[in-house]
């Protein structure tokens, strides 16, 4: 505010930010499609028994 803006992020930061945002999304896909999955794997079950 008033010592000016921040200073940018160094080379190694925006390379931590880059691979934590990819495996954010990585692990975000992957409980989307268990989740999609869990009803279909739970009749699959219901069957079964």
């Amino acid at each position: 505010m008033f010592g000016g803006p921040p200073p940018p992020p160094s080379k190694a930061e925006l390379q931590a930010q880059e691979e934590e945002a990819s495996q954010t999304i990585k692990w975000t896909a992957g409980t989307c499609l268990l989740l999609y999955l869990s009803p279909f794997a739970v009749e699959y079950i219901r069957r079964l028994v």
